[in-house]
């Protein structure tokens, strides 16, 4: 990647989805552009929400030398698919940085970031400490005990914590941290995405979609 390039792509992460044909909504312009420690991002399915922080997450391994990032999920399998975005999107860019290690499990860069997937296994992650960015993906499906051992691993790197879920009923520690929002930024997503309807930011980070069609139904404590 030459400097110029390298430059626009630092000062906006949202050319990493756009070098993979994607355009990006406002929404996740925003959430790219977020320095919040902790965010949380209630979403529909096919919103585009793991497109996003897996942008998130190689804009930091990139940009970020000798950056940790996480990325968790209730099972090996569903973090194993968030990080083949993450690769997507590095191959997109035309590989910028070289890897010291690539497997479908994680990546190393020469600039000494890593990136690694992880399944829901308190065992799997206790040993892990200074993390630049942890993301938790299916967040309102990991226990609660899970969520409260890895917070540690934020405490001395003062790292950014993503947790994106679609809704899984007014029950678990997810929704009551987007029912009592203190101290979290609060993305919410619908699909179709506001892009396609020609929708628009509302309020905050919320986008929703503009149309004259009835609107997808939502669980309850979504829609509010």
């Amino acid at each position: 990647m030459d400097p110029a390039a390298a430059l626009r792509l630092a000062l906006d992460p949202s050319g990493i989805l756009e070098a993979q044909g994607l355009t990006p909504d406002t929404w996740q312009r925003d959430l790219l552009a977020s320095t919040s420690n902790q965010i949380l991002l209630n979403c529909s399915r096919q919103s585009g929400k793991s497109a996003v922080v897996a942008a998130k997450a190689l804009h930091a391994a990139i940009f970020k030398p000798g950056s940790l990032t996480l990325l968790l999920s209730p099972t090996q399998r569903q973090s194993g698919e968030l990080f083949r975005k993450v690769l997507d999107g590095y191959r997109a860019l035309g590989r910028p940085i070289e890897t010291v290690g690539e497997t479908q499990l994680k990546m190393e860069l020469t600039n000494g970031s890593r990136i690694i997937c992880l399944p829901g296994r308190e065992e799997t992650i206790r040993s892990f400490s200074n993390v630049t960015l942890l993301i938790i993906d299916e967040a309102a499906r990991v226990p609660e005990d899970l969520y409260k051992s890895v917070r540690p691993m934020l405490a001395v790197s003062k790292g950014q914590l993503i947790e994106l879920s679609t809704p899984f009923g007014q029950r678990g520690w997810f929704f009551q941290a987007w029912t009592n929002p203190i101290g979290w930024e609060c993305v919410k997503a619908t699909w179709p995405p506001p892009s396609l309807l020609g929708g628009a930011r509302v309020r905050n980070q919320i986008a929703a979609p503009k149309d004259h069609r009835p609107p997808p139904r939502l669980p309850r404590w979504m829609a509010g």
